[in-house]
């Protein structure tokens, strides 16, 4: 699965707004993730997963970062991505599932967070590329 040039230029237009306030989106996804799908809380116990805390604001720093590499690498997210890929598959062996639980989260964010860009081309665009995004930290599962 690749984008074409129009779903590439809606992602890079709305990553501009959405790398701005990346700490918060990716803190919002989270939040979103964990009171929605309670179980991925299982893979965070040394965490204090409390709304806001230091601990899910830096986590969703870091998920915001891996996302936005990605965005800077369309042509190459595979390679972009591949040792957080390894990482989650090898060491934290975290269910391939979360990871589309956790686009769908992203997707409800920017929603809310920006509704005049998240048309229906934007949403389609974006949930191609986070479908991409989850594919290649899932594919040294197999």
């Amino acid at each position: 699965m690749s984008l074409t040039k129009s779903e590439r230029t809606i992602i890079l237009s709305m990553w501009g707004k959405i790398s701005t306030q990346a700490d918060t989106i990716g803190t919002e996804a989270l939040e979103r993730l964990f009171a929605s799908y309670p179980q991925t809380k299982t893979y965070f116990p040394h965490f204090d997963l409390r709304p806001g805390s230091a601990q899910l604001r830096a986590h969703g720093s870091k998920v915001l970062a891996a996302v936005g590499d990605a965005v800077q690498s369309l042509e190459q997210v595979a390679g972009a991505l591949a040792r957080l890929s390894e990482l989650h598959a090898y060491i934290l062996r975290v269910d391939p599932v979360n990871f589309k639980l956790l686009s769908h989260c992203l997707l409800v964010t920017m929603a809310a967070r920006f509704p005049a860009d998240f048309t229906a081309e934007a949403h389609a665009a974006w949930d191609k590329f986070l479908s991409i995004v989850s594919s290649v930290l899932t594919e040294k599962y197999r």
